[in-house]
């Protein structure tokens, strides 16, 4: 993804005892006092390759006037290290206008493009041989502010898919796996899976707050995904004649189940297989993705092991580096070897 032309550094890219001037995203300001009395400020400026600290020792009071959190900011300052990282002490520090950056430059955004999601998720819809479903299904997708909230949505706060269009890729990364595995057991209602894949976390759309940095709304907090999904089903199902009503619980029951335990914020347990199977592919799909994006995200760490990770309470193994011997590199008698050994298994 190319950087905005006013964005010349990305947070990853600072170097301890480099001059930095640069535009990011406030997502903590604080204010202390220093041993001598005086007031300084505490940042965390972000953008979407991560976050980094700052101070500002001099001026703080009047510099603190002209810009609150969730503001973008142009900063001027010099990288320095502190307590094992680096911290950026600064000089200068101003509000910069909104309408002049992208919002995929300052939070993290799906690698897939969200046009293109979009598409796949239309093609599937169209694959449904139930009329109701698949034009329940289509009332979502053509809603325009769902269309274009869907698009952006991150998947949860924190935990995984938590960046811009982690929605609609945790969406279709659940859909594509919903039609692999029903087809392993007999009588599985694909169209009435798929509808649970699409709809099980719609609610988040309104759930949470995505347009600097993400938070949980007020509905988000008071009501839920899962009631602001079934309510949505309510609505959209209403539009359509004759939408049979056992048919709207089931769809209903898919969302208000997929967490599958109560203490897990499910108000029913799954207690259809179609249900059962969602629950578990959903688990399944957040879990390894937040894994393999912790290793990613910590590759370049040197150590075999991740940080720990909170939610599953352990380290992930990331395996060691592999280096370049002389039986992998592709020169002389060890490639030879290579080729020898693919022609006898492809015979």
């Amino acid at each position: 993804m190319e950087r905005g032309s006013y964005k010349n550094i990305f947070v990853k890219e600072i170097k301890e005892r480099e001059k930095v001037e640069g535009v990011f995203l406030v997502s903590k300001k604080e204010t202390a006092l220093s041993k001598n009395g005086n007031l300084y400020l505490i940042l965390r400026l972000m953008d979407r390759t991560g976050e980094i600290e700052g101070r500002v020792w001099e001026e703080a009071e009047s510099l603190a006037k002209g810009f609150d959190k969730d503001d973008f900011v142009s900063v001027k300052g010099w990288a320095v290290p502190f307590q094992g990282g680096i911290q950026i002490n600064i000089s200068a520090i101003e509000r910069f206008p909104e309408d002049k950056v992208s919002l995929h430059d300052f939070l993290p955004s799906s690698d897939r493009d969200p046009e293109e999601m979009m598409r796949e998720l239309v093609g599937l819809i169209r694959s449904m041989e139930d009329p109701y479903l698949r034009r329940l299904l289509t009332l979502f997708v053509e809603d325009r502010e769902i269309s274009r909230l869907l698009k952006m949505a991150p998947a949860a706060k924190n935990m995984h898919h938590a960046y811009l269009g982690g929605l609609l890729e945790h969406t279709l990364s659940l859909s594509r796996l919903i039609l692999d595995v029903s087809r392993h057991y007999r009588n599985m209602n694909r169209d009435l899976l798929l509808t649970g894949a699409v709809l099980h976390d719609i609610g988040k759309i309104y759930e949470l707050s995505y347009e600097k940095t993400f938070d949980y709304t007020d509905e988000g907090r008071l009501l839920g995904h899962i009631v602001k999904g079934v309510e949505m089903v309510e609505k959209k199902a209403s539009m359509i004649p004759g939408f049979p009503e056992e048919l709207k619980m089931l769809v209903k029951h898919m969302i208000l189940s997929h967490h599958g335990h109560l203490e897990y914020g499910s108000p029913k347990r799954p207690k259809i297989p179609e249900a059962i199977m969602l629950y578990y592919l959903d688990d399944m799909d957040a879990k390894v993705q937040s894994v393999q994006r912790l290793i990613e995200e910590e590759r370049e760490k040197d150590s075999n092991w991740t940080s720990y990770h909170r939610l599953y309470q352990r380290q992930i193994y990331k395996g060691q580096p592999r280096e370049r011997t002389k039986e992998t590199t592709p020169t002389g008698g060890a490639q030879e070897k290579e080729l020898d050994l693919f022609s006898t298994l492809k015979d």
